[in-house]
């Protein structure tokens, strides 16, 4: 193994941060993860997590420390807001295990980062909770912490620091990002309060014109994960950890009735962020410096890869790294390897949310050719995510 002994850095105990550093650990490098928060915590809500994130979940060795603590959904169940019946139906359950050979998962993110955190106290990772880079110099992996301190040199630094990546501002030439005219609200409602169609092991999209609201039940059906998307001009702050007003929430909302405002009516508590746009980067390393996961390709969320893609990147990184005799020359094949699929998925998340939204004219022709197909042939319309799902990186790289 090429990575034996090798001091690699990592900026960002997330998710992608989290299973780069266990990749790269069990591999035999030497692997420190710097964590600007003094915690691991709770704020973030349900995560999804498909078949392609599992595979890499499984090859990493947490595939059944992970699904102690998912839930497995049957469906994804599309639902228009006047509506009680859903409009369409795509199997998930024991059908998407006999399409792509693993499971679609629903998690609360921090217990998804608990799994990680064990693999990666298991595998040797040193994790530095508290610890802000402020700076890298990617030329000789060095990196400056907050208060003064410097660390390194490292080998390789890999930057998982997030959607509002300074590392990535820093050294890569990324455009401005775009405000796409949406935000999106993110709550829980604890199942007792919750009416009993939102209980189910399904995935649920309610849409109306302009508006749309994705939900489903996290841990044992205990809490209802909510995610409300609103097209509006103002601006809102990029980012999931933005504090926002229930008030407003139900306000953006008004005029829906039944079980989706009965939900909206019990959330107490909930976050905001905007939906901003970026351009695909033209690259994704300099130097010593990698990104990976949202800080090279930040995703909307209308295909919930955001999560997923993160694991992909960091076994490829990680593989790629061990294959190459120098470590700049590793990087340079992760990036060649991972940037046309990232790009690919970033343009389809662009994409799907549109659907959720159409007014009007074109919204009861497109919801009966969603409803004939769930019908007819509910294979097709899952079919259409086999590129996606059934790419595994564990084996094709």
């Amino acid at each position: 193994m090429r990575l034996d002994g090798r001091e690699i850095a990592v900026v960002g105990a997330g998710i992608g941060g989290l299973a780069a550093a266990i990749a790269l650990a069990q591999r035999r490098a030497r692997v420190r993860v710097f964590e600007q928060a003094a915690a691991l915590g709770e704020v973030g809500a349900g995560i999804q997590i498909a078949p392609n994130g599992v595979a890499v979940l499984e090859a990493l060795g947490l595939r059944d420390a992970a699904e102690v603590r998912a839930s497995l959904p049957q469906a994804v169940e599309l639902v228009d807001h006047r509506a009680a019946r859903p409009v369409a139906r795509v199997p998930l359950g024991q059908a998407i295990v006999a399409r792509h050979g693993r499971p679609y998962w629903h998690f609360h993110r921090a217990d998804l980062l608990a799994v990680l955190k064990g693999g990666a106290a298991e595998a040797g990772v040193a994790l530095a909770l508290g610890e802000a880079v402020e700076a890298v110099e990617p030329a000789r992996g060095r990196l400056r912490l907050r208060g003064g301190a410097e660390a390194g040199p490292f080998d390789a630094v890999v930057a998982a620091d997030g959607v509002r990546s300074g590392l990535r501002a820093a050294h890569l030439d990324a455009a401005p990002a775009r405000f796409t005219g949406h935000v999106a609200w993110r709550a829980l409602v604890p199942a007792a309060r919750a009416p009993a169609e939102f209980l189910r092991p399904a995935a649920r999209v309610t849409m109306a014109p302009g508006r749309h609201l994705v939900s489903y039940p996290l841990r044992g059906a205990s809490l209802v994960n909510l995610v409300a998307i609103e097209e509006r001009a103002a601006w809102a702050e990029e980012g999931w950890s933005l504090p926002g007003d229930p008030g407003q929430l139900r306000r953006a909302f008004a005029g829906w009735s039944g079980a989706a405002a009965a939900l909206l009516a019990e959330v107490e508590a909930c976050w905001l962020w905007g939906l901003f746009g970026h351009a695909p980067l033209a690259a994704w390393t300099t130097g010593r410096l990698a990104l990976l996961g949202d800080a090279c390709h930040p995703m909307l969320p209308f295909l919930a890869q955001g999560a997923t893609l993160a694991l992909e990147d960091a076994w490829v990184l990680a593989e790629c790294l061990d294959l190459a005799a120098d470590p700049r020359e590793g990087l340079a094949a992760y990036e060649a390897a991972r940037l046309a699929r990232a790009t690919r998925v970033q343009h389809a998340a662009a994409r799907a949310g549109r659907i959720y939204h159409l007014g009007p004219g074109v919204r009861a022709p497109v919801q009966a050719a969603l409803a004939g197909l769930s019908a007819v042939a509910p294979s097709l319309l899952a079919g259409r995510f086999d590129w996606l799902f059934g790419h595994d990186v564990t084996t094709t790289g």
